[in-house]
């Protein structure tokens, strides 16, 4: 059977193929928005096995369907495909994951001796057909679309070490091992493959050579810059001149579209662009194009110094607030003349982005990776890929080129330079508001902390128009820049008051993030409760970090402070939810992924809704053994149990509980590594064997959490051994400050270079436990270190992201407990501030709002969505206690 169909929905191929075969009877057919399954009604279901992907791109994937068709209706094995060629195109993206890109059919053999056939037989049904190789598993043969990999049938789960989701199979003796998709074919050591061995390594470049590779006969590769889907990026020597080089290299029929071009095309136009701008220092120099193993190749001249993006957050940190900002003005200067004298060349970039701006010694900036970038008289490719953010929103759209898109390229990457970041400005439903008008108010909102001129701001305002007939070109940009002075605007006199428009656009935000929360709320869906993003991984769905506890946390706050009567039946079925999902016969340590931080929101929840029947499991969940830990930290470890633990003691006064509090002490007590006035707790081998002996200092993961753990723990235990032993984490934190100006900061751990000031490891988590060390031993030093942590909160504000682990969320809680503390009004100001500048990046839809979390999308979780960014703002409208920290009675 062949077929030379092109429409979008592939399913009509499957339909006629069924007919023709007269096979409908023998399979069920299942489709959801991604894949459409077949299972044969003869099947025997197998959980794990060898099984074969087939690749294609676009353009061959009905022809590939077809074929494939004809061989797998005769079997008797499962199997799926992509029901679209629309979701082929996004299988075979440049940021495809490595692991998961080209799987266009995937067959679940019923036995391994019909994997063996049935590859051979897609084999030569394939032949001749094009299709990206799958580089998570192994090529049937040299050039084939069929590729192997022994893993999982069926979709099971575990939790990780790490307390994340994990797919995993089994080995003989049934012990679970995690079934790693990556970009490298590693099958497990017992899996016997049926396959013939004849097809030999792919290039050299796709794995970590033990030695120098030598590529094109002439250029020696040293070390890969990065891997993605599309190919490596590698420094190496020009052999025949000792030279440091640059050598790109693309992978066939990745981005392929329906004429057959591929990324292989977008090298050889950069090629075109480096020749035009030879000798312009502009660009790096061209030396050659060569081929190896059907993969595309080219050596440039390795420009020295690093990339912009790398400047703006290494001269922040070294520099300090001040002298950067003279410094990121010329930069942008420099940032209008490259883009001005491109132009001037002929040359449209069309993905001008910090990535793609090299920062030389001397500080001359030249543009790198021009593989989007086309020349006046050239014809263009495709214009729908870019960077977002900084690719206007018609260049993701398909408009034709024209420089315009980059002139609003150049406006973002000035307002990355000089703000830290370009906002995240998540689509809004109804699309009210303009674009421009958002960006208007964030950058308006800081002001405060970066103390720009409204010069800068028209600035970037002009270039970055809605419309591109209106933008400001490079030259109109480079005359209000070289005329900006920078002078601090004067600072408000008084931050505003409540009532006042901040205070409402904080108020509006609150309800439609509450109404968000309330309305997304699925009790019916059997694993999760709330949506939450999965880019940095899946945790168990009823945690603190990422599940059930933390939203349910939130909206129980909220409760109690408004009485809103939709939460009561509300905060009762979401605890019911989670309680009938945690066991308390064992649980996880840790407080935000283990069972007591669980523990704790489900006692808060059926406190305030008085559910003694949930008081009863959160308390049963509580006191319910812990797997064994080698951690010792807040989020994952004994620190984490233990807090949680003091916390309730205080509500129940059960002496149980106490002694959960005594039993984690004394073991961190054990554990320490104790040295003239220091403690530390390096990580144990057996807790992450590749961190094994680091120092971490934050309050996520080190000495800052644990010894706040043991100020509480000391209060409840009474043992003055564990209130010295707080005082003497205090005290190494103190020899690990950095001070940059008037900004205190520190490393992630003892070995590092100072870290971003979030609570996770930086400052605002270590300030957190510093002002109650500060609080409970009157030392004025640990005082100032906190206001030197809040100097670089304040400083940072307009870098950071919106959450709690890693942003303003967390940020924001430390100043708060600051002003709490120290009674200064000047705190709530800074957390005022805080709070603006988060609120000017929300997204409405409908009555919700919503915010992006760093990986650009919506999510509901304490650490990186909606809940840890209300828990904020609800402190800032109100006068409350952070959550997940103990309070002790007075």
């Amino acid at each position: 059977m062949t077929s030379h169909a092109t429409e979008a929905d592939l399913e009509s191929l499957l339909h006629d193929a069924l007919k023709a075969t007269d096979t409908e009877t023998r399979w069920a057919v299942d489709a959801d928005d991604m894949w459409c399954r077949l299972t044969p009604g003869s099947a025997t279901p197998r959980t794990q096995g060898w099984k074969l992907h087939v690749s294609a791109t676009a353009a061959s994937a009905p022809e590939v369907l077809a074929r494939s068709l004809d061989v797998l209706l005769r079997e008797e094995s499962a199997f799926k495909f992509a029901r679209s060629l629309e979701q082929v195109s996004a299988l075979n993206t440049r940021a495809t994951p490595r692991g998961s890109s080209g799987k266009f059919l995937t067959v679940y053999p019923s036995s391994d001796a019909d994997a063996a056939r049935i590859a051979q037989q897609l084999h030569r049904a394939t032949a001749g057909l094009a299709g990206p190789r799958i580089l998570s598993d192994q090529p049937y043969a040299a050039h084939s679309l069929v590729h192997y990999r022994y893993g999982a049938f069926v979709g099971r789960r575990r939790l990780s070490d790490e307390g994340l989701l994990v797919w995993y199979i089994e080995d003989p003796d049934g012990n679970p091992v995690e079934d790693k998709r990556t970009g490298q074919y590693d099958p497990p050591p017992w899996a016997v493959s049926p396959f013939p061995p004849s097809v030999p390594a792919p290039p050299r470049t796709e794995q970590t050579a033990a030695s120098p590779v030598l590529l094109g006969g002439r250029f020696s590769v040293r070390e890969a810059i990065r891997h993605t889907n599309k190919g490596g990026v590698y420094r190496g020597t020009d052999v025949t001149t000792g030279a440091p080089v640059v050598i790109k290299e693309t992978r066939p029929h990745v981005e392929a579209d329906a004429s057959g071009s591929d990324v292989r095309d977008w090298l050889r136009a950069e090629a075109r662009t480096l020749e035009k701008l030879r000798g312009t220092g502009l660009a790096p120099e061209p030396l050659a194009m060569f081929e190896v193993g059907g993969h595309l190749f080219l050596a440039q001249e390795e420009v020295p110094g690093i990339p912009l993006r790398t400047w703006v957050a290494e001269h922040f940190r070294d520099s300090g607030s001040e002298q950067y900002r003279a410094d990121a003005l010329a930069q942008a200067v420099r940032l209008a003349e490259l883009v001005a004298a491109a132009h001037a060349r002929g040359c449209v970039l069309r993905d001008f982005t910090p990535g793609n701006v090299m920062v030389r010694p001397d500080g001359e900036l030249r543009l790198i990776d021009l593989e989007l970038a086309v020349l006046r008289e050239d014809g263009a490719l495709p214009t729908r890929v870019g960077t977002p953010g900084f690719s206007a929103p018609e260049r993701l759209a398909d408009a034709p080129v024209s420089p315009t898109a980059d002139y609003y390229s150049l406006g973002a990457t000035i307002c990355f330079v000089l703000a830290g970041k370009v906002p995240n400005l998540l689509p809004e439903e109804p699309a009210g508001r303009p674009a421009e008008q958002r960006l208007a108010a964030w950058l308006t909102a800081c002001t405060a902390p970066l103390d720009l001129p409204p010069a800068l701001q028209e600035t970037v305002l002009g270039l970055m128009k809605d419309d591109p007939a209106e933008r400001w070109d490079p030259a109109r940009a480079l005359t209000a820049l070289r005329a900006t002075a920078l002078m601090r605007p004067a600072r408000p006199a008084a931050a505003p008051q409540p009532g006042g428009t901040a205070a409402d656009e904080v108020d509006a935000a609150i309800a439609g993030m509450v109404d968000h929360l309330v309305d997304t709320m699925d009790p019916a869906d059997d694993r999760r409760l709330w949506p939450v993003s999965t880019m940095a991984g899946e945790a168990d769905p009823c945690t603190v970090q990422q599940g059930a506890a933390g939203v349910l946390a939130v909206l129980t706050r909220y409760f109690e402070l408004t009485g809103d009567p939709r939460l009561p039946g509300l905060i009762s079925t979401a605890g019911r939810w989670t309680a009938a999902r945690t066991d308390t016969r064992s649980t996880r340590p840790g407080l935000h992924f283990g069972g007591r931080g669980t523990a704790w929101a489900l006692y808060e929840a059926g406190r305030a809704v008085n559910d003694s029947a949930l008081m009863d499991h959160a308390l049963a969940l509580a006191l319910a053994p812990q797997d064994p830990t080698p951690s010792h930290d807040i989020t994952h470890g004994t620190a984490g149990s233990g807090l949680a633990a003091a916390h309730l003691w205080y509500r129940t006064r059960d002496p149980r509980l106490a002694g959960l509090v005594t039993d984690a002490a004394d073991r961190l007590a054990a554990a320490a590594r104790r040295e003239p006035a220091a403690v530390s707790w390096p990580v144990p081998a057996e807790a992450v064997s590749a961190e094994a002996g680091k120092r971490y200092l934050g309050f996520a993961h080190g000495t800052a959490g644990i010894a706040c753990f043991l100020l509480a723990a000391a209060a409840v235990t009474e043992r003055q051994q564990h209130r010295d032993l707080a005082l003497a984490a205090g005290e190494h934190l103190a020899a690990c400050a950095v001070r940059v100006g008037d900004a205190v900061h520190w490393p992630a751990h003892t070995a590092d270079l100072p870290t971003a000031p979030y609570w996770c490891h930086g400052s605002a988590g270590i300030g957190s436990f510093l002002v109650r060390l500060w609080q409970a031993t009157g030392d004025d030093r640990f005082r100032n270190l906190a206001h030197g942590a809040a100097r670089a909160v304040v400083q940072r504000a307009s870098r950071a992201p919106l959450t709690q682990c890693h942003g303003l969320a967390g940020n924001g809680d430390f100043l708060l407990d600051l002003a709490d503390a120290t009674g200064e009004s000047s705190y709530r100001a800074m957390a005022d501030d805080l709070a603006r500048l988060l609120v000017a990046e929300r997204a409405r839809r409908g009555s919700h709002v919503v915010f992006p979390n760093e990986y650009g999308e919506a999510s509901t979780s304490w650490s990186d969505g909606t809940a840890g960014i209300l828990a904020f703002l609800l402190r800032v409208r109100h006068t409350e206690p952070r959550h997940w920290m103990v309070q002790q009675p007075v």
